[in-house]
C-alpha cells in the first residue's frame, strides 16, 4: 500500500471555536497560528510602531540632517521587485516630503547585487553626499567602506540576513540585525523603508519642516499599494504586521486608489483590480517587474510604477509584459536542457536521489535560474543551485531550499570548512545567491550533498502536501467560497486552505492541451461541482476518467459574464489509499 503525501494540519487550539462562528474557519485560523479575534483586525491600530525598529530614529535623523543641509541623496536598490517597489517609495516618498533624491539599480549583469565598489564607483558621477541602500546592503562590506572613503555617508534599509559582522555604515536598519527587538523579523525591504519612511515624518514634523516648506503633511497610506506589491512579491511570510500592510494595500486597490503603474501591469495581465487578492500580485504583476530585472534592467519597472502619467505607464507595462513573455520561452529551454541533465547524473540513474541537486550549463541566462532552481526543487522536493556563467572564471548560483533547510546558514557553513570554495553568498532561509570559481563547481556540488547527508533528517526530503481535512457536502457552495476570501491575505506562511476529498471524475474536457475541466462527484454523497486543473499532465486524467481519486483542492469563485460560481482548483490527485496497489 502507497503512502499518501496528503496529510492534516494540526490545529493547535483543538476547535479554535473562539475564533469564528463557524467551525471550519476557525480550524483554518488555529491552524495558522491565529490565537484571539484580536489578530483578526487588520486595521492600522494593529500595525508595530517604528520605535521598535533599531536604528530607524538614526535613520530618521540622518535623512533630516541631510534635507536640512540640501544635500544630495542617492538611493540604490535591488534588481527584483521588492528592490523596485521600495526605490519608487522612497523616491516617491521624499518628493512627498519636499525633497527630490535620486536613484541607482546596479544590472545584475555588470555589477551583481548589492552596494558593489563596481556600483559604489558608477555612484560617483551623481555626487552624492548620502547614500540610502534599500532591499540591499547588509553584505556590502566593501562597497560600504569604499563610499565612507570617498566621505560620504551611508544608511543601510535591508531585511536580509547578516554576516557574523556588520558594514561600517553610519546606521544600519534590519529587523535581522542583531540587538532588534522588533517583533515583526519577516518585513519585506520595502517594508522596512516604509518604517524608515514613517519615523522620518515623525521627525520631519516634530522639526516643523512641512510648515517651513509650506506643504501638507503627507498621508503614508497613500504609498501603501508599493509595500504591499513588494512584500507579496518578495514571498516574506505573512505575520500579522506583515498581513496589515498588505491587506491595507489591497483595500486601497480594490478601491481603485493605485500608482497608473500598478493599474496599467493589472490591465496586461488581465486582472481586475475590484476582485484583487494577494495571489495577483504574486503571480501576475511581480512576475512582469522582475523580468525587467532578469532580462534586461529594473530601470524599466521603476520607471513604470514612477510614472504618474496613464499613457507612459501603459507603455511600459506592456514592455514589462514582453519581458515576461520571453522570460517564459527562456525558462522553457532551460528547464527542457535540466531534465536531459539530471538524467544523465549518476545518482538520478541508480533511483536514489542526491540530498540538494547541482546544475550548470553555459549557455543559461543568468536572470532566470532562481525560476529554473524553484521549478525543481518543486520537482524533486530537496535544495537546488543552478549556476550561470559570471564571467570567464566565475559562476553565479541561484539557490531555493525547503522547509527544515536554512540554506544560507548550509552556505554559511560550507564557506566557513571550505575556505575558497565559496567566494560570496547571501540570502534568507529558503533563498540565496552565491558565486563561486567555475573550477570549484563539482567540489562544491559534493560538499553541499555531504553536508546535507550528515546534517539533515532524511524525512525532511519526502514531500508533505498539507491539507485543512475534508470539507462536508454542505460546506461546498458560493457562500463559503466567498467568507473565505474575509480571511485575506492569504501568502508564505499563512497558506491559502487546502482540502481533500474523494470524488469520482464524471465529465472531463482538455482545454488548451494542458488544462483539465471536469465535473466531479462527491464520493460521500451524489452531490457534483465544477473543478479545474492547471497546466496538468492530461493523460493521467483522461486515463482516470471515471475513477475515484483524492484530490488537494481549493475553493474558488469563478466570475464569468457578470456572474459568479463555485469552482474547485485542483492542485493535486492521488489514488486513494484504500484502492492503491
Amino acid at each position: 500500500m502507497s503512502k499518501s503525501l496528503i496529510q492534516r494540519r494540526l490545529d493547535p487550539l483543538g476547535a479554535g471555536s473562539d475564533l469564528h462562528e463557524r467551525a471550519l474557519f476557525a480550524r483554518i485560523l488555529a491552524s495558522r497560528g491565529v490565537r484571539s479575534c484580536d489578530e483578526l483586525d487588520l486595521g492600522f491600530g494593529g500595525l508595530l510602531p517604528p520605535s521598535g525598529l533599531l536604528g530607524a530614529r538614526e535613520a530618521a535623523a540622518l535623512l533630516a540632517s541631510a534635507m536640512s543641509r540640501n544635500q544630495r541623496i542617492l538611493v540604490v536598490g535591488d534588481f527584483d521587485a521588492d528592490g523596485a517597489t521600495s526605490v519608487t517609495l522612497f523616491v516617491s516618498c521624499m518628493g512627498a516630503f519636499g525633497y527630490d533624491v535620486q536613484y541607482l539599480v546596479p544590472n545584475r549583469f555588470d555589477y551583481g547585487y548589492g552596494l558593489t565598489p563596481e556600483i559604489v564607483e558608477v555612484a560617483t558621477q551623481y555626487g552624492p553626499d548620502l547614500i540610502v541602500t534599500v532591499d540591499n546592503g547588509i553584505a556590502s562590506h566593501a562597497g560600504i567602506d569604499l563610499a565612507k572613503a570617498k566621505g560620504w555617508q551611508v544608511l543601510v534599509t535591508d531585511h536580509h540576513l547578516p554576516a557574523e559582522t556588520l558594514p561600517n555604515a553610519d546606521v544600519i536598519v534590519n529587523p535581522n540585525q542583531p540587538d532588534c527587538a522588533f517583533q515583526s523579523k519577516a518585513l519585506a525591504g520595502v517594508g522596512v523603508i516604509f518604517y524608515v519612511l514613517l519615523a522620518l515624518r515623525a521627525f520631519l514634523r516634530d522639526q516643523a519642516w512641512f510648515e517651513a516648506k509650506g506643504i501638507a503633511e503627507p498621508n503614508l497610506a497613500e504609498f501603501l499599494d508599493l509595500v504591499a506589491l513588494g512584500s507579496v512579491a518578495d514571498v516574506v511570510p505573512l505575520d500579522r504586521n506583515n498581513r496589515i500592510l498588505v491587506e491595507q494595500g489591497l483595500r486601497r486597490m480594490r478601491s481603485g486608489i493605485m500608482r497608473p503603474g500598478i493599474q496599467a501591469l493589472l490591465e496586461v495581465a488581465n486582472k481586475s483590480w475590484r476582485t484583487l487578492v494577494a495571489q495577483d500580485l504574486g503571480f501576475a504583476v511581480g512576475p512582469r517587474i522582475n523580468a525587467a530585472g532578469r532580462l534586461d534592467d529594473i530601470s524599466v519597472g521603476i520607471r513604470c510604477l514612477l510614472s504618474r502619467d496613464v499613457f507612459e505607464a501603459r507603455e511600459l507595462a506592456n514592455r514589462l509584459d514582453e519581458f515576461n513573455r520571453e522570460r517564459r520561452l527562456i525558462e522553457h529551454t532551460m528547464k527542457a536542457d535540466a531534465q536531459v541533465l539530471l538524467a544523465q547524473l549518476p545518482a538520478f540513474e541508480s533511483g536514489k536521489l542526491p540530498a540538494a541537486i547541482t546544475l550548470y550549463d553555459a549557455s543559461w541566462h543568468q536572470g532566470v535560474v532562481g525560476i529554473l532552481a524553484s521549478r525543481i526543487k518543486e520537482q524533486y522536493h530537496r535544495p537546488v543551485i543552478v549556476f550561470a556563467n559570471d564571467g570567464e572564471k566565475a559562476l553565479k548560483g541561484s539557490a531555493r531550499s525547503i522547509e527544515g533547510v536554512h540554506i544560507r546558514d548550509v552556505l554559511d557553513s560550507i564557506a566557513t570548512m571550505n575556505p575558497g570554495l565559496i567566494s560570496k553568498f547571501g540570502g534568507h532561509s529558503m533563498a540565496a545567491g552565491l558565486t563561486i570559481p567555475a573550477s570549484a563547481l563539482e567540489a562544491f556540488g559534493q560538499a553541499l550533498d555531504n553536508f546535507l547527508e550528515e546534517n539533515t533528517p532524511p524525512e525532511l526530503f519526502h514531500p508533505v502536501k498539507l491539507s485543512d481535512g475534508a470539507l462536508s457536502e454542505s460546506d461546498f457552495s458560493l457562500s463559503v467560497a466567498q467568507e473565505l476570501r474575509l480571511l485575506q491575505p492569504w501568502g508564505q506562511q499563512f497558506p491559502e486552505p487546502l482540502f481533500d476529498n474523494e470524488f469520482r471524475i464524471v465529465e472531463l474536457r482538455i482545454l488548451s492541451g494542458q488544462h483539465a475541466k471536469m465535473r466531479l462527484e462527491l464520493a460521500s454523497s451524489n452531490a457534483t461541482l465544477d473543478a479545474i486543473a492547471f497546466n496538468v499532465d492530461v493523460d493521467f486524467y483522461q486515463a482516470k476518467l471515471g475513477q475515484t481519486l483524492r484530490f488537494l483542492y481549493r475553493l474558488d469563485v469563478n466570475e464569468f459574464r457578470g456572474l459568479e460560481s463555485l469552482q474547485m482548483i485542483i492542485e493535486y490527485a492521488e489514488r486513494p489509499l484504500e484502492h492503491s496497489l
